[in-house]
């Protein structure tokens, strides 16, 4: 069984939570289910399990008074094997998207106080309208993700002890020797050609077979697409469709800022906003958004018209680029504008998971660019990411502006300082 982050945050909301519900966002076949049931199983005497996609005939239990004791009279109706032993089960609400009502009850369940109540949707950010009541103050919002890269090494075996001391290499800013270095490289295009879905990652682990791999990755791809013609709003169904299918041509390119009109020729945002929000509302996609200057703090100086779209798993873009992408990944003979762009996605999926909002810096009248943003204390941080070890002139750059006193450059390089500028290999990012 694949070890998961997720499962001590579930700890920590046990031992922590009153009047309190969790609800769990994120994107499909990210693993939100299995987490959840096998936390039932070793924390629980009972557990209670409603799929409303499953079993949508369980909706008509939210209809009516939603008193604790009313909805459990109506529950056990449709499932009288179910076992509400009070302070010792949990019940889990299972694609709540699918029913408006049982999300507006969870205030009721959290007042009541006598089960823990956890409900998990990979729509949720879509289908908001659709709730009567929202139950502010009794719910706690937490975004789950597929595995990052820390978790696909301890699913390919390698021990905490010895991730560890590639952390001390990060922390002590120590050169790592370079058979590590050339074997943690190999793992991490390894991990950008299998990316961190849970169902993909099962499969690598059981067969080693890139084949199989690819065509799990495309099956997810498809169930996506699928949920864009079933659950989209008429008028953006096709609009969303294309923009999906659009984000390997837009990392493609030499300047990776989304451009509408890659999706269509004279295409505005006016007619594909909604439909991009839409995937980025669904867990699909990340937005990247462009900063205006290098000051802290960042999110009054975002431009919100400027952004660059990322995959919100990074295997998953390069299965759309084709099968033969693997390989040019995994013997690193890629070459072109695309590289930097998988590159770039690679870093967003590791700043994602880490939970860092994600600002670039280009100002259209300078050939200055930071790929990526963050802060230290009260102090942009810059971060410049390269395929290679290549330069860094525009990092040089901006190292030399008021107010900056630090940055990164990551890629296929080792650990060294030079002045106010750190190297470090692309995988130590998991520490930053």
């Amino acid at each position: 069984m694949l070890r998961r982050k997720f499962t001590e945050y579930l700890k920590q909301w046990k031992a922590i939570k009153k009047n309190e519900c969790l609800l769990v966002r994120g994107a499909r076949q990210i693993g939100k289910t299995f987490i959840i049931e096998d936390f039932a199983k070793n924390n629980y005497e009972s557990f209670v399990e409603i799929n409303f996609e499953q079993n949508p005939n369980l909706r008509v239990a939210f209809d009516g008074e939603l008193t604790v004791s009313e909805m459990i009279k109506r529950i056990t109706v449709y499932m009288p094997s179910a076992r509400f032993i009070p302070q010792k089960t949990l019940v889990f609400f299972d694609e709540i998207q699918s029913c408006p009502q049982a999300r507006a009850s969870l205030k009721f369940w959290a007042l009541d106080n006598s089960f823990d109540v956890i409900a998990s949707g990979s729509l949720l950010g879509v289908n908001y309208r659709a709730v009567s009541s929202f139950p502010v103050g009794y719910e706690r919002q937490v975004d789950m993700y597929s595995l990052d890269f820390e978790e696909y090494l301890w699913a390919v075996g390698l021990s905490q002890d010895f991730i560890d001391s590639l952390k001390k290499h990060f922390v002590d800013k120590v050169k790592i020797d370079e058979s590590t270095h050339k074997r943690m490289m190999q793992y991490l295009r390894e991990y950008m050609v299998i990316g961190g879905m849970p169902a993909v990652v099962n499969q690598f682990l059981a067969t080693s077979n890139y084949g199989i791999v690819h065509q799990e990755q495309e099956k997810i791809v498809q169930a996506y697409l699928n949920d864009i013609a079933k659950y989209a709003d008429s008028a953006d169904r096709t609009k969303a469709r294309n923009c999906f299918l659009s984000i390997p041509r837009q990392l493609a390119k030499d300047n990776t800022k989304f451009q509408y009109s890659v999706v269509e020729k004279n295409g505005t945002a006016r007619k594909f906003g909604n439909a991009l929000d839409w995937l980025r509302d669904a867990g699909i996609v990340n937005y990247c958004y462009n900063l205006s200057t290098l000051r802290f703090p960042l999110p009054a100086y975002v431009r919100e018209d400027q952004f660059r779209i990322y995959m919100g798993d990074i295997g998953l873009l390069v299965s759309m680029y084709g099968f033969e992408m693997k390989a040019a990944l995994l013997d690193d003979v890629l070459s072109g504008p695309a590289k930097g762009g998988v590159y770039e996605n690679l870093m967003a999926d590791i700043l994602h998971k880490k939970k860092y909002p994600l600002y670039f810096f280009k100002k259209d009248d300078s050939t200055v660019e930071i790929e990526f943003v963050l802060t230290s204390g009260a102090h942009p941080l810059p971060i410049e990411v390269k395929a290679k070890s290549g330069r860094t002139q525009s990092l040089n750059t901006v190292l030399s502006w008021e107010g900056i006193e630090a940055g990164y450059k990551f890629g296929n390089c080792n650990v060294g300082v030079d002045g106010n500028k750190t190297t470090m290999p692309l995988y130590l990012a998991i520490f930053l």
